[in-house]
């Protein structure tokens, strides 16, 4: 009974072992897929974003699923979705994005157009330090007034008061710009 047991045992686990390997010789042809859920939480993108995105043309139409008609995302989509990310975390514009992702499409041909558009971005990030920059010195400037006051030195709390009117000016300017 013991020796039945074991083949039982062991034609199960046969058997198991069998749908496993057949299983990972298969893989390499399965692609794997996500939901929208999925893709939101890998992309770091909320759900209404990619929609977003495909209605206006950022990416191109996503897969639906045969029978539920829902997005279904690859690791093509994904790996798009992510560079588009970054892009919009850097600031770029939603039709900067869009040329970006139409232009990678056209690969070497678009190189030029992808240089300009990343130089127009480099250089918007880089007046938006110097704006952050002005706004880091005011409240420098405050945060020594109070000290000043603090300490009782009306003096110095005048000159720090002056120089920080002084730079709310330069301030209200940057922000027009």
């Amino acid at each position: 009974m013991d020796d039945v047991l074991r083949c039982g045992v062991r034609n199960a686990f046969l058997q198991v072992l069998e749908v496993l390997i057949v299983e990972e010789v298969s893989a390499p042809n399965r692609r794997h897929t996500y939901s929208i859920k999925e893709a939101a939480a890998l992309t770091g993108l909320p759900a209404s974003t990619l929609r977003y995105y495909e209605t206006i043309g950022v990416i191109g139409p996503v897969t639906r699923g045969e029978t539920s008609k829902h997005r279904v995302y690859t690791e093509e989509d994904l790996d798009l979705l992510t560079w588009v990310a970054c892009l919009s975390a850097t600031g770029m514009s939603v039709d900067d994005m869009r040329r970006y992702v139409a232009n990678g499409a056209l690969g070497p041909a678009a190189a030029e157009e992808q240089i300009e558009l990343l130089t127009a971005q480099r250089e918007q990030l880089a007046r938006e330090e110097e704006f952050i920059a002005v706004r880091q010195r005011y409240v420098q400037l405050k945060i020594d007034y109070w000290r000043a006051v603090n300490a009782g030195d009306h003096a110095r709390a005048e000159q720090l008061s002056h120089e920080a009117r002084t730079l709310a000016d330069e301030l209200k300017k940057a922000k027009k710009h």
